[in-house]
């Protein structure tokens, strides 16, 4: 185990390039434009209700709770990403509003700690009483994470004494002895924000409390019990079927779990929490668990768009090799969750492959949640669509085939806001002797390292070219050596490392990044170059629906094909992976975005032919015009495909 650190995002300035753009549109777009959802200001907007219901229950308002039973994690989500916003861009006004919601949380919190709206207005006799669908936990977590946000940009210690008076109210309530309760929420959460409470804190209860919530799960069966359900939303006790143990990740104790299995974000949610427990108190047994897992996930049942769960009903995960491009779910949250997880194995292990997951997951899976403007989100992320099926299937009847302006289960909208503003915590960690530089952006960050502190600034084409400048601005430290560990991005080659234009030779530790072990000198400038060739994947053979056919990507980004370049019927091309492929500014699409174009050849839809036929198909020359897949359903709504037959 090859621990490293994390940087606090105060550490880190994103300064251009493609998040910049991105970070740019959140903090000046859609942190507002949520804020108006959340009090369903947004015209035509399914309502959220949010903010409404801590009112009523700050005793602001008059009324009742409305909308899923959750509801008040949104706005814990969202005064995350707000949070992190601040820290990138102060702004005294956005602060003011946050603290106008923390005095409404502050109101609806029970004199004991307790804090949940739905269950304080709608339910207060069945409080810890549902714990595989109430979300009291969950809800509870993600306000944690807010609270936690808020201090590290404000150093204001209000909301984040409130949650601590609501993390000691559990740790009163739940954990070993006899006056305690044996419990675990059926979504985790709660269980990796007491683990960041416990590290902001030093209070070694919230550690332990975590552990003991992830340690139960699995070993009893009274816990999960869905004969107590509150509140099932639209499916009922008919989706029992897929709503058994695994459903919850119920099924068998942590550590004896093979394989990544039911709803995908509870899923990704407990193995963060592992990860966090591996890391933070050095349990080897979770760290092979987690491995096992990992191996499940991302090599078995993993979308090429590091998209997770093929299945609409119960947003699950199936069995090895399931991943159909139509009917996939491919939550933007299971994204997401992907994400932390990837990142806190990368911290406990300094293993290149789960930065390239995390890579993979963010450029694609999780970006494509949200439109280009920010105005516009998918709940799903299939990876062919087709809107006439779409509308007329009842098998896709979660897939949308245009971004809703919100959701009523609005979970995936703030968690996107929140990944986006603090994405500059996935680009370094530090031990004592070491740097690792695990992902690229232009920007600058101060890294501390034993007897001292470097100031890194990284320039940088990446991820449209591989292009990468890192200067040494600052340096204090005090041993001779310091090891910069470079990631090379999977899917490119011939890589070239240079320092002070001086090429140096390209080695790779154990874990698979490359080392560039010195005395450093202020001024000292390390180049990156490293081709970034299109490339055309195949799947497994094993998975049936996408055998004998291509997705296309060049450096982190997969692409697809839209009706809005080719016209309808994107199942009648074939491309051909021989011809050149051409690359140009896609203007229509903004700023740097690069479209590809490859020729190939297109079925012709003989409308005379009959239905069935012993007739060759005929075909004709064309071009085939791509867009990276997190960009497409930005223009003209139409038929979108990943993966692509050959000629």
């Amino acid at each position: 185990m090859k621990e490293s650190n994390a940087l606090q995002l105060p550490a880190i300035r994103i300064q251009g390039g493609f998040w910049r753009d991105r970070m740019d549109n959140i903090v000046r777009e859609v942190i507002p434009y949520q804020w108006m959802a959340l009090n369903d200001q947004i015209p035509d907007a399914e309502p959220s209700h949010a903010i409404e219901n801590f009112k009523i229950a700050a005793g602001k308002s008059d009324g009742i709770f409305y909308g899923l039973i959750f509801q008040d994690s949104d706005v814990g989500k969202w005064i995350e990403a707000a949070s992190y916003g601040l820290i990138d861009t102060p702004n005294p006004e956005l602060e003011k509003t946050i603290d106008g919601v923390i005095e409404l949380i502050a109101l609806s919190q029970e004199s004991d700690g307790y804090l949940d709206t739905y269950f304080s207005m709608s339910a207060p006799e069945k409080k810890w009483t549902d714990f595989a669908m109430g979300h009291e936990m969950y809800c509870g977590g993600h306000l944690i994470e807010g609270a936690i946000a808020y201090f590290q940009a404000t150093g204001k210690r209000a909301f984040l004494d409130i949650m601590i008076r609501y993390a000691d109210h559990l740790d009163a309530h739940f954990g070993p002895g006899p006056k305690k309760k044996l419990a675990f929420c059926g979504h985790p959460e709660i269980e990796l924000a007491l683990c960041k409470l416990y590290a902001l804190t030093g209070e070694k209860r919230y550690l332990d409390l975590s552990r003991f919530f992830v340690d139960e799960r699995g070993k009893h069966p009274e816990v999960i019990d869905n004969s107590k359900v509150i509140h099932w939303g639209g499916g009922g006790p008919a989706m029992n079927p897929w709503h058994q143990k695994d459903y919850y990740q119920d099924h068998a104790p942590v550590r004896d779990q093979a394989d990544a299995v039911g709803h995908s974000v509870r899923a990704m949610y407990l193995y963060c929490a592992m990860a966090d427990q591996w890391r933070l108190g050095g349990d080897e047994t979770l760290g092979v668990a987690l491995k096992k897992l990992w191996e499940s996930a991302t090599e078995r049942r993993m979308y090429v768009t590091g998209g997770l769960g093929s299945q609409g009903l119960c947003e699950r995960f199936t069995v090895d090799h399931d991943l159909p491009p139509d009917t996939a779910y491919a939550e933007t949250c299971a994204s997401i969750g992907l994400i932390f997880w990837a990142w806190r194995m990368t911290l406990a292990s300094s293993e290149r492959r789960y930065a390239d997951v995390l890579e993979r997951a963010l450029y694609n899976g999780a970006l494509s949640g949200i439109s280009l403007d920010g105005t516009r989100y998918f709940y799903v992320n299939p990876l062919e669509v087709v809107p006439g099926i779409v509308k007329a299937r009842h098998d896709h009847i979660h897939v949308k085939s245009e971004r809703v302006q919100w959701f009523g289960c609005a979970c995936c909208p703030p968690n996107i806001a929140r990944l986006v503003c603090s994405i500059g915590q996935f680009i370094y960690s530090h031990s004592d002797a070491s740097i690792w530089v695990h992902q690229y952006a232009t920007g600058t960050a101060r890294i501390p390292v034993a007897g001292g502190e470097v100031v890194l600034e990284q320039a940088s084409e990446y991820p449209w070219v591989g292009s990468i400048n890192i200067t040494v601005r600052e340096i204090k430290q005090g041993q001779e050596k310091l090891c910069l560990n470079l990631r090379i991005p999977p899917n490119t080659g011939n890589a070239v490392i240079t320092v002070n234009g001086q090429g140096v030779p390209v080695k790779l530790n154990d874990d698979g990044y490359a080392m560039v072990d010195r005395v450093w000198e202020s001024g000292d400038v390390i180049g990156m170059k490293f081709e970034m060739p299109v490339r055309f994947i195949r799947s497994s053979p094993l998975v049936r629906e996408t055998m004998g056919q291509v997705a296309v990507q060049k450096g982190p980004f997969i692409y697809c094909a839209e009706e809005a370049d080719n016209g309808p019927n994107l199942h009648l091309l074939r491309l051909d992976p021989t011809a050149p492929a051409i690359l140009e500014q896609a203007s229509d699409l903004g700023h740097g975005i690069m479209k590809i174009k490859i020729k190939g050849t297109r079925v012709v839809a003989d409308t005379e032919r009959p239905l069935y036929s012993t007739d060759p198909y005929r075909s004709e020359e064309c071009v085939i015009t791509l867009v990276p897949y997190f960009a497409w359903n930005n223009r003209s709504p139409g038929e979108m495909r990943v993966w692509l037959a050959t000629r």
